[in-house]
């Protein structure tokens, strides 16, 4: 397999593991209040989501390590197929639950095992020294690109399904589950790695927690690390009160829960663009600011800019709301993708194979961790004073990140700081 080979089964894997989650960002929370949940029936369906992702992160992660990354991404994309077929036909409160559960599984599963497959492909056609950003950067833009083409054709196709053949805004997680199947037939033919050896269950449950343990002492006991998985907190409080909040606010400007869904799913398609050139932007970034600390410096500032722009703007209606709005989504993720870009490269320097999806899937935790953070307190913020002290609090949040990218050590997976003696790092 040569490097471009690599990189082109990296990039369509990343864009169907995203086109699903694009297809349910407008409809969901729309979806699960026009079915009778109240929004903190949806907050608390959500939270779970997000507690099943963090419960299983560590040890998925450490599985994708054990057995391979092809068979986690497989049974990843089969929850996922479980969950969305699940949430379309969903009717009552535990049925979303559950479909949280599932959805939760399937995301722990996918973090990290697609990155590691290519990190460590790349290391074995390049060497260890080979250049991460180009490769990271196209996967992150074609990330980026399944959101914003997910969240297109999600927030449109309620508007043109018959409501005599299926429930409106039943049609885009259907279609995401769609997407998933072929998205399991791709990982199993188009992932080759070396074969991990015959296994018994026994080992497998043996080995899974002792990578776990030592990839949480690698993520815990170097600095770099410390501070990157604190940064992936920050970024998780931002994302999360801004995909919990803004659907009921444009829906709000729209006037009908369809037109609300359509007009969410314009102006985060072009958020998603934003983050698509974000990462198209991230090698040059890095270059102007001096290196990839000075990036991710510049593209957090930039993401609680944009976030504090929303809480100034909450109080607009009408166009002018949705113009604002458009706007600062597109800034919000052009920043955001350069930081989370660059933290992931960062990431992937300061491990090797070993535990590199454990390690990464520390920060996904983490990521989840500021999430369930913003759920269960910047909702009912929201709830009490209003869109713009929540917006306002997490613009805080994550312009104080600034401060983990002061003075952080160089990321090297060969550095005594950051490396373990008793193992290699890996993610």
């Amino acid at each position: 397999m040569t490097a471009r080979s690599a990189l082109r089964r990296y990039m369509l894997v990343n864009f169907l593991t995203w086109l699903p989650v694009g297809l349910m960002v407008a409809s969901m929370v729309l979806l699960m209040t026009e079915r009778g949940l109240s929004l903190v029936q949806v907050g608390v369906t959500v939270t779970v989501f997000s507690i099943v992702t963090v419960s299983l992160e560590l040890p998925t992660g450490g599985l994708a390590d054990v057995v391979g990354r092809r068979v986690v991404l497989a049974a990843s994309a089969a929850f996922t197929v479980a969950g969305l077929a699940l949430i379309s036909v969903s009717t009552a409160f535990w049925m979303f639950l559950v479909s949280g559960v599932f959805k939760g599984v399937a995301r722990a599963l996918s973090s990290g095992p697609a990155t590691s497959w290519y990190v460590d492909t790349l290391h074995g056609i390049e060497g260890p020294d080979a250049d991460l950003k180009p490769g990271l950067a196209r996967g992150g833009a074609m990330e980026s690109v399944a959101l914003c083409v997910g969240v297109l054709a999600g927030g449109a196709v309620p508007l043109l399904v018959p409501p005599s053949l299926i429930f409106p805004l039943a049609a885009p997680p259907l279609l995401g589950a769609v997407a998933a199947v072929v998205l399991l037939v791709v990982v199993v033919f188009a992932l080759p790695e070396p074969a991990h050896g015959r296994r018994s269950l026994k080992s497998v449950l043996r080995e899974v927690p002792a990578t776990v343990a030592s990839g949480l002492r690698l993520a815990m006991g170097g600095v770099t690390l410390r501070r990157l998985m604190a940064a992936a907190a920050a970024s998780g409080v931002v994302l999360t009160t801004i995909e919990l909040l803004t659907p009921g606010r444009l829906a709000e400007l729209a006037g009908t829960a369809e037109l609300g869904s359509l007009a969410y799913a314009v102006v985060a398609a072009l958020g998603f663009a934003g983050s698509a050139l974000g990462s198209a932007l991230v090698p040059r970034v890095a270059r102007l600011a001096g290196g990839s600390v000075g990036g991710a410096i510049g593209g957090t500032v930039l993401t609680a800019l944009s976030v504090g722009a929303l809480a100034v703007t909450a109080g607009l209606g009408g166009l002018p709301g949705l113009l604002s709005a458009g706007l600062a989504y597109v800034l919000l993720f052009v920043g955001g993708s350069v930081t989370g870009l660059l933290c992931l490269e960062m990431t992937h320097k300061s491990v090797t194979a070993a535990e590199r999806t454990t390690v990464t899937s520390t920060s996904s935790l983490s990521l989840q961790g500021g999430g369930i953070l913003a759920n269960l307190s910047l909702g009912a913020l929201a709830a009490q004073a209003g869109l713009a002290a929540a917006w306002g609090v997490a613009a805080v949040v994550m312009l104080s990140s600034v401060l983990l990218f002061v003075r952080m050590p160089a990321a090297t997976s060969s550095s005594p700081a950051q490396a373990l003696p008793a193992r290699s790092g890996s993610g």
